[in-house]
């Protein structure tokens, strides 16, 4: 079964891909790059961040 390398659209053969669904080790870390420098991602609300707290500071008596 042939198909489509995502990052660069090349066909390859399925079963004979090492870095399948990439053609290549260049293609997957393109990819790998994109969801790290968040060009890529994944569709829903924005998390608001938690507020930082400050360290409790506990008493001994």
């Amino acid at each position: 079964m042939q198909v489509k390398c995502p990052t660069c659209q090349r066909l390859i053969e399925w079963t004979q891909a090492p870095y399948r669904p990439f053609c290549s080790e260049r293609c997957r870390l393109i990819d790998l790059g994109a969801w790290l420098t968040e060009r890529h991602a994944i569709a829903g609300e924005a998390a608001t961040p938690e507020p930082e707290h400050a360290p409790e500071h506990r008493r001994e008596s």
